[in-house]
Formats: structure tokens, C-alpha cells, sequence
């Protein structure tokens, strides 16, 4: 058992003890009984036959007679929950030319109905046993497999028993009549519209190119709607009867429970299963052949020029083998950490190459066995102009040359050195990975058809290969990746004319010499040489906050930390810092700027040192720097280990007290932002990725998505200009969760962040800065350039802001999630209005305004007014009508488990105490945490609907195709229409 029932024990000190105890929802049965077919002692399990890959002992494994195989362990990440997935060896692959689709069709029929569910019945039961829908109760159906998924929160006896029961009844039972096939046929066209456009078009065309030949070229696992339209419960049922068998299944279960009870479970519910008729083998998805006549030592095939007018240009060539089951040994896998290396050190000349201000945005190589048809090296890059050329001989030039030259030792060791601090921490996290993705890691072995590696193999498996990686070692493996049976390329641009399939094959054709400039200079860079960031400073206060063990440490200079050094996530420290005023910070002119930030602030670097040289700097680190712009603060994050902590801190406080500005960041942010602003018009969410903050603001100029001219406008020096000087502002708060020694990180901040400048505080009317809400009105239309069947629709309400509302904000959360349950039901039933509408409640507790409650769907233009409808119904019913004890329990039970469980982990803490070095009265309210989610009555419920839904109309966005109006009587369009 891992130290989170420390934590647990510690929470219950804030938390009523009686809201922590488990809440069975079933009674409890009897032992199932010792299952009978494990793999025996010193015996093969079945995942590695054929393999001298060291077994992971923590897995246990079983074959029934009937031909199911099985993987189960105990795991207690998250406690008390157990994750189930049943994995079906038939994807979009195993289709007929006439059943395209129903592999992803049947994922959706087996939630329906099945043996022990009814009609709708699978998601309110999974909600009732304290499953959310989507994230714990999910499937998913790629060309090779179908995955169903649960993890089941809260788990006894009792509730694993029944969930197997309802999964086998699912899997082995489902009610595929003619009406539930034609009631779900609908929301599974609604998936795929919601999907088209032109990225799928570009999507699937590239495909048929790459995969020309071979069945993967035209198996989408969304299917036609021809197919998918001409769909019956005779039809479906007997592609189910082809591959739901189980000789085809997987189960794997890992959980906090014996997983001696796990294999009995799915011994019970699988054993008996036996599939209808003989068994049929898998289609063959053929191999990637050269055309006849290719040049052998450069066999480039068919090449695709894909015009979309709304997307950016992006080149993908791949030098293609047929894919063949391997022996996944030791020496096997020795070969592919060879391979990554070579990958890693072109990766990084690439990139730069690109940082430097190359002729393309991005550049990647990469290998990858794609859904067992083809073993590819792909070498993917964006041209920065139309004269794509220039760039792909830049990139092959960089390619040639590694193909050429052994890399140099320093470069070598380099990337030696990253893979190994990954493989380390990999070894010292294990005991608090994930049950879901352990359990997900089984089904990804079975589907690529190789073993599992515990962390401990794969780290001794590199440190026992390291001293055989030589530059020449390297080279064979690079020539290795390069080498293939056939060359395709497809290139994707919004200009026709600008490329042609016959300029394209003859630049691959090419021979390009090599270019050797790219390649990195070893550099001798270490943070001992490096400035300090100022006197150490002096601590002025240290007490507890009184929440479990966390104290706040205050710093002479103004600097706060929060503080909880604790064992539940070995080798794991997450680090915030917050300073500054967020967007409130920006002049209504600086919109452009406030959006560079985010790709440019970064790597313009600190002091002298460029990114190159921080890169140099992490080498063998694990580091991190995200950056954000909240509404309140700037944030610095990064997860790192206690090793590095001291380093980490250094960097972020170096940012502040000695930021660089390069200006190569700012210039390819720039590109950046120019490349993706058409593609925004392209489809409905594009748009709304563009204009709803913006319009959701009141139009407040500084959340303006940049326009190309607005991009064009901005200088580096401008840049600095707006950015040098908030870095500067105050205050700063650095919170640090994890496992490191308190002392020593102590006396690290003293160094960093207590060695800060003093900082003074933004100007009043800086502070005072509020984000307004639209005036609700006539429904406000934007325009998309996509598919004439797509549109999109938001409705939403203001809401509160501030520490003050903490509690309310908690409570409006479970209204909000009985309005997404009430929605997602009426649109997607109605003839599949919508596959995934969504509800959600965003509420800045670190400034006082900018709160909202926003309904949004993806539709058909003809259901908008369906959907604006439906939203201010559910909306007025919620306030007029207190919700139904049952409805009422599938909301709130998903959320006790969602908290019981997150509160297990450090980011769920950090999270809640964030900016309370400057409002503390957020500590205070995190007793009353657990009960705001599950003890909020009904009645308080409707009052808060009557308090936000009541009192006003919600604000109408309707996003629709150019040249359609919107049939609803709210009227014209309003003077806000625009693209």
C-alpha cells in the first residue's frame, strides 16, 4: 500500500471523516471463487511467449479454455479504485467494403443496450456506481482493436462483481436490433460531421496516398455515411459474430484489490463465453510495394498534393517496409533504443536549425509501426512559404548528412544522458503509476504485438547497452531508418499551382549533399558559472497554514511560498510560480504581444543563454517551464525531482530577475501565428478556438485572437518593450509540492526567489481591471468557410468571480453537471443533433470579475435553434423544479469519487491553494471542500439556477456556414457578424 492513506488520514483533519469512509452502493456478495487458469509457476504467460524479455512479477496472467486471455495486478493509484479494460482484436481493419464503420458503430451499440442494461440504462448505472461518462466509462475503436474502458471508483467486492457482470454482458450480449442500430446510427454521424472538414479531408487523402494499396488507405474508423446509413441489426450483428469472440479478447484489470478476486471475476463472467461458428482469421492489410520501374536506391512511389485552402502548409514524406510480427527480445529491444537515438540526435539539429530561422516552422523524423501495415519513417515538417522545396532540401540536407558522418560522442552522450534521467524516473514513480495506465499499457503491448517491461528492465536494459552505442553503431541504425521499400510523400497546401506530383517525386529523387551545419557544437555550460540571481535573502515568517503539513515561508523581499514536503509521489516535485497581474497587465493595443508570450517568452531565454544553451544546461535534468497567462497572474510550472529542484528554481527566478530576448522566438511565433489564423475560418470550432473569449469578454480587445496584420505589426523589440517590465511586477507567490528535503529547499529559495528584487505592485487601475459580460440580445453570427453541415451554437450565463464565491463556485459545479447530463441526452436523441455537447462553469477565484456558465454544441445549422431551445428549457426547469433523488445521486456520486481520489495527489492541492499567499481566505474554505460537492441539497440547487438562469436570457453565439442564415426567431443577424 502506498503513503496516500497518510494523505487520506491527514485530509480527514479538514474533512468530515464520515464523507471519506466507503459509500457502497451494493451489498456486499459473496466470495467468487480461486480462479483456475493462471499461468502456473515457472510457467510462460501468454503476453511473453517467444520473448526473454524479464517477466514483470507484479502481473499476473490467465488463458481460459475458451481462448480469452487475461492480465490482472494490484495496484493503489488512485486507492480504492480498479480499471477494467476489455480489448477486441477487430478495428476498422477487419471491415468489408459494405461495413465500414461498424467497428466504431458497435462500440457505441454495446453501451445502448446489452443482456443485463436496457435501453440508455449503461450510463446513469455506471454514474450511479460513481463512474463519470467520458472520463472513467469511455471505448475507443482504432483500425487494429476496440477498447472498452471503466474505472471504477470506490470499489468493493460487491461492485467489481456487478461491473463485471455488466461488461461481460456488454461485450458478449449486446442488443443489436434494428431499432437501437437506427437510434444510434445518428449520434455516430453526428461524431463524424462534427469531425469533417477540411483536416479530415487533407487527413484522409494523405492516407490514400501513404497507404496506397493497402487496406488502411480507405478504413477511417468513422466509416461512410453510405455504410453506416445502410446499417441493420442483421448487418452489424454479423460482423459482431465475426470478431466479438473470445480468442479475439483481452481483459486486464488492475486495481486496489486481490488480484486473485480480479481473475476470479473475469473467469466467472468470460469463462463460459463461446463465440458462434468457426473462427475467422484476421484480413490480411497488405504491404507497401514500390511502383514498377522505381530506382531501387530510391524508390519513391505515389505522392499526393492535397489544396485546402484553410489549412497551413505541412509536408509528410516516409520511407516505408512492411510491417512483420517481431520476437520482442532483449537484443530487440536493444535495436530500438538505437533507433531513438538516431531519431533524437537529427530531431535536435532540426529543430536548430528551425529556432536559428530556417525555411520551416517545425521539422520531425520518427518511426512507427502504424496499425500493423507498415513500418514507417516519417519526416514531417510545415514550410514557412510556398516554396516548399527549399525546405524539404533543407531538412533532407540535415538528413544526408547524419546518413553520411557518425555523430560525435558528445552528441551521443547528450542524448544518452536524456534517455536516461526518463528511464530513472520511470523507476523511482513506480509505485505510484496509475492503474488506468498500467492497465492501458497491456492493451498497447497486445495491439503492437509485443511484451511489457517493468521500469527496473527497461533501465537496466539501456545501462547493460550504453558502452555498445558508438557513432558507427549509430550510423548503421540511421541507415536503417532510411531504408525501405518505397518512398511516399503527401503534401498538404492552400495554394493550388504550388506544388505538383511530378516536382515532388523528382525533389525526393534528388540527391541532396550533405549539410553539416546543423550538427551542435559540444558546449561546456554548467550552472556553477552562472550569475547568482542576487544575495540570498532572509526569512522573515514560517508557520503552518493548518491543512495537513504545509507551511507558507515569506521572504524579506515580498516573496511567499507554500510548502508541503511529503512521500505520496516519490521522485516527483511540482513547482508554480505566480507573479504579476495576468492579462489585466495589458493595454487594449497589446493583444498581439499578450499571445506571443505564451510561444516566444520562453525561448527568448535568460541573461546570455539562448535555448540552445538551455538546453545544454537540462541535459540529464528533468526540467520543465510552461508558461501561462491567467486572468489574474502569470504562472511559471514545471514537474521536476529533488535532485534538480534547486536548478529548476534557479531558472524560473533567473527569468524574472535576467530574462534574455532573443529575438528568433518571437520572429517564429510570429510565423506561427500567421500559419494557423486562416485555418480558424476553416470550420465552426476553429471559430470558436478564435472569437469566443473574445466575444465572451465583451469584446475586451486584449483577448483578441491576433489577425496576420496585427502578427506583421509586431517587432521583437516591441516585445521586450511589454514584457521586460512585467516580468518585474509583483507580487510572487512559488508553491512546491512533493518530495524534496523542506530545509534544503528552504535555504534554495533564499537563494533564488529571496534574492528577487523587491517587486512593487501593479497601479490600481491595473488591478481594477474587469472583464465585462455581453449584453444578452440578438444571437450573435460568425461565419465559418467549411462543410455546409456544420455549425456550432454557445449559450451562456454570467456568474460570479472572487474568493468570496469559493463555495458557491464549488456547489455551481454539481448544477452544471446535471445540466450537461440533461443536454448531452436531449441532443444527442434528438436524431443526433449532437454528439458531445457540453456544459461547464468557469469561475476566476484570483480576480472579482470574468465568471460564466457556457453551453456549446457542434450541429447541424438546422439544429441550432434546437439546441438554444433545449439549453434555455433545461435551464428553466433547473430553476423552477428541485432535481429527483436519483438524478441527483448520478451527479454528486462521480464527484465524491472524483474528489475522494484527487485529493490523493499533490496537483489537486496546489491547485486549491494557489494565490492564497495573497488571499488566504481560501484556506479557510477548504473544509467545507467535500461537502459543496455532495452535500449541496436540491432545494439549494434551484435556488442557485434561479440566481444565474433565472433572472435573464442567456447570450446567443450561433457559428454558421458562409451563405446560411439562422432559422430562429431570435432575428437578423447582430452588428457583430463577422469572420
Amino acid at each position: 500500500m502506498t503513503d496516500f492513506t497518510r494523505a487520506l488520514r491527514r485530509l480527514a483533519l479538514i474533512l468530515p471523516a464520515v464523507l471519506l469512509a466507503p459509500q457502497p452502493l451494493l451489498a456486499q456478495e459473496p466470495a467468487p471463487p480461486t480462479p483456475q487458469h493462471l499461468t502456473p509457476a515457472g510457467g510462460t504467460p501468454w503476453i511473453y511467449e517467444g520473448s526473454d524479455v524479464p517477466r514483470d512479477e507484479e502481473w499476473i496472467f490467465g488463458e481460459l479454455p475458451n481462448g480469452l486471455r487475461y492480465a490482472v495486478r494490484s495496484n493503489a493509484v488512485p486507492p480504492d479504485q480498479v480499471s477494467v479494460r476489455v480489448r477486441i482484436d477487430a478495428g476498422s481493419l477487419h471491415e468489408d467494403a459494405s461495413e465500414l464503420g461498424y467497428a466504431h458503430l458497435l462500440e457505441h451499440l454495446l453501451f445502448r443496450e446489452s443482456k443485463y442494461l436496457g435501453p440508455a440504462e449503461a450510463i446513469p448505472t455506471w454514474q450511479r456506481l460513481g463512474a463519470t461518462f467520458g472520463s472513467d466509462t469511455n471505448a475507443e475503436t482504432s483500425p487494429t482493436h476496440t477498447v472498452f474502458k471503466l474505472d471504477l471508483p470506490n470499489v468493493d467486492a460487491g461492485k467489481l462483481a456487478e461491473s463485471m457482470k455488466l461488461l461481460s454482458g456488454m461485450v458478449r450480449s449486446p442488443v443489436l436490433s434494428d431499432a437501437n442500430v437506427q437510434a444510434e446510427v445518428p449520434i455516430v454521424l453526428a461524431e463524424k460531421r462534427e469531425r469533417g472538414g477540411p483536416a479530415e479531408r487533407a487527413g484522409n487523402a494523405s492516407r490514400e496516398v501513404l497507404f496506397a494499396g493497402q487496406r488502411l488507405a480507405t478504413r477511417s474508423p468513422i466509416g461512410t455515411e453510405a455504410t453506416l446509413g445502410a446499417a441493420t441489426g442483421a448487418s452489424v450483428s454479423a460482423f459482431y459474430r465475426r470478431w466479438y469472440r473470445p480468442e479475439n479478447t483481452v481483459v486486464v484489470a488492475a486495481g486496489d484489490i486481490d488480484p486473485q478476486q480480479l481473475a476470479a471475476e473475469i473467469e466467472a463472467w468470460f469463462g463460459d463465453w463461446e463465440g458462434e461458428g468457426a473462427l475467422v482469421p484476421a484480413p490480411d492489410f497488405g504491404d507497401p510495394v514500390a511502383p514498377a520501374g522505381a530506382d531501387p536506391a530510391n524508390p519513391v512511389g505515389e505522392i499526393g498534393v492535397v489544396v485546402e485552402p484553410d489549412l497551413p502548409r505541412s509536408f509528410t514524406y516516409a520511407v516505408m517496409r512492411p510491417w512483420r510480427p517481431v520476437q520482442d527480445t532483449v537484443a530487440y529491444n536493444e535495436g530500438l533504443l538505437r533507433d531513438a537515438l538516431a531519431q533524437a540526435l537529427i530531431n535536435r539539429r532540426l529543430e536548430s536549425r528551425a529556432r536559428a530561422g530556417g525555411s520551416y516552422l517545425y521539422a520531425q523524423v520518427s518511426q512507427d509501426d502504424v496499425s500493423r501495415s507498415a513500418d514507417m519513417t516519417f519526416v514531417n515538417f510545415a514550410p514557412l512559404t510556398g516554396d516548399w522545396k527549399s525546405a524539404l532540401d533543407d531538412i533532407r540536407g540535415v538528413i544526408a548528412d547524419a546518413l553520411a558522418t557518425p555523430p560525435s560522442q558528445e552528441e551521443i552522450d547528450r542524448e544518452l544522458a536524456e534517455f536516461e534521467i526518463v528511464f530513472t524516473s520511470q523507476v523511482e514513480q513506480r509505485r505510484v503509476l496509475p492503474g488506468p495506465r498500467l492497465a492501458d499499457d497491456i492493451v498497447n503491448a497486445v495491439d503492437i504485438r509485443e511484451a511489457v517491461a517493468a521500469p527496473e528492465t527497461v533501465l537496466m536494459v539501456f545501462n547493460s547497452m550504453r558502452e555498445t552505442i558508438t557513432p558507427e553503431r549509430v550510423l548503421e541504425h540511421t541507415r536503417a531508418l532510411f531504408a525501405g521499400d518505397v518512398i511516399r510523400a503527401a503534401y498538404v497546401t492552400p495554394e493550388a499551382g504550388e506544388a505538383s506530383e511530378a516536382a515532388i517525386r523528382a525533389a525526393l529523387g534528388e540527391t541532396i549533399a550533405a549539410d553539416a551545419e546543423a550538427r551542435i557544437a559540444a558546449q561546456a555550460i554548467a550552472f556553477d558559472d552562472l550569475p547568482a540571481v542576487g544575495e540570498p535573502g532572509e526569512v522573515v515568517a514560517q508557520a503552518p497554514i493548518g491543512v495537513l503539513d504545509i507551511e507558507q515561508v515569506e521572504f524579506a523581499n515580498g516573496v511567499k511560498a507554500i510548502l508541503w514536503a511529503n512521500d505520496a509521489e516519490p521522485g516527483r516535485v511540482a513547482v508554480k510560480v505566480r507573479f504579476g497581474t495576468g492579462y489585466r497587465a495589458f493595454a487594449p493595443d497589446e493583444a498581439v504581444y499578450a499571445n506571443l508570450g505564451y510561444a516566444a517568452l520562453i525561448g527568448s531565454g535568460i541573461g546570455d543563454l539562448g535555448q540552445e544553451e538551455l538546453d545544454v544546461l537540462a541535459t540529464g535534468r528533468k526540467f520543465g517551464f510552461d508558461f501561462q497567462t491567467g486572468d489574474g497572474a502569470f504562472s511559471f510550472y514545471a514537474q521536476t525531482r529533488e535532485q534538480d529542484l534547486e536548478e529548476q528554481l534557479y531558472l524560473f527566478a533567473a527569468k524574472l530577475a535576467m530574462p534574455g530576448w532573443d529575438p528568433n522566438p518571437v520572429i517564429r511565433a510570429k510565423a506561427a501565428g500567421k500559419l494557423a489564423y486562416e485555418s480558424y475560418g476553416a470550420n465552426p470550432n476553429g471559430v470558436l478556438q478564435r472569437d469566443l473569449e473574445y466575444l465572451l469578454r465583451d469584446q475586451d480587445p486584449r483577448f483578441q485572437t491576433p489577425t496576420p496584420a496585427m502578427f506583421d505589426a509586431a517587432t521583437p523589440a516591441g516585445f521586450r518593450e511589454v514584457w521586460e517590465p512585467l516580468l518585474g511586477q509583483g507580487p510572487v507567490e512559488v508553491l512546491l509540492f512533493g518530495e524534496f528535503d523542506k530545509a534544503a529547499t528552504i535555504e534554495a529559495l533564499r537563494k533564488t526567489f529571496g534574492a528577487l528584487d523587491q517587486r512593487e505592485t501593479a497601479p490600481a487601475e491595473v488591478l481594477e481591471r474587469a472583464i465585462d459580460f455581453p449584453d444578452a440580445g440578438e444571437t450573435v453570427i460568425r461565419r465559418h468557410r467549411g462543410d455546409a453541415n456544420q455549425a456550432a451554437a454557445v449559450i451562456a450565463w454570467p456568474s460570479g468571480a472572487g474568493v468570496d464565491g469559493l463555495r458557491e463556485s464549488r456547489r455551481l459545479e454539481v448544477l452544471v453537471s446535471l445540466f450537461n447530463n440533461r443536454l448531452m441526452e436531449a441532443m444527442r436523441e434528438h436524431a443526433g443533433a449532437s454528439y458531445s455537447p457540453v456544459v461547464r462553469s468557469d469561475w476566476p477565484s484570483d480576480v472579482d470579475s470574468g465568471g460564466r456558465i457556457a453551453a456549446l454544441a457542434q450541429l447541424r445549422p438546422e439544429d441550432v435553434p434546437v439546441f438554444f431551445a433545449e439549453a434555455e428549457r433545461i435551464a428553466q426547469e433547473l430553476a423552477s423544479t428541485p432535481v429527483g433523488e436519483d438524478e441527483y445521486n448520478r451527479v454528486v456520486e462521480p464527484l465524491r469519487q472524483y474528489v475522494s481520489r484527487a485529493s490523493t495527489g499533490n496537483l489537486f492541492w496546489l491547485y486549491q491553494l494557489e494565490g492564497a499567499t495573497v488571499d488566504p481566505r481560501s484556506i479557510a474554505d477548504l473544509r467545507f471542500l467535500l461537502a459543496d460537492y455532495t452535500q449541496t441539497d436540491p432545494g439549494v440547487l434551484q435556488a442557485l439556477a434561479q440566481k444565474y438562469f433565472g433572472s435573464r436570457a442567456g447570450w446567443r453565439l450561433a457559428v454558421l456556414p458562409e451563405g446560411q442564415e439562422l432559422a430562429t426567431a431570435s432575428g437578423p443577424a447582430s452588428a457583430g457578424e463577422g469572420r
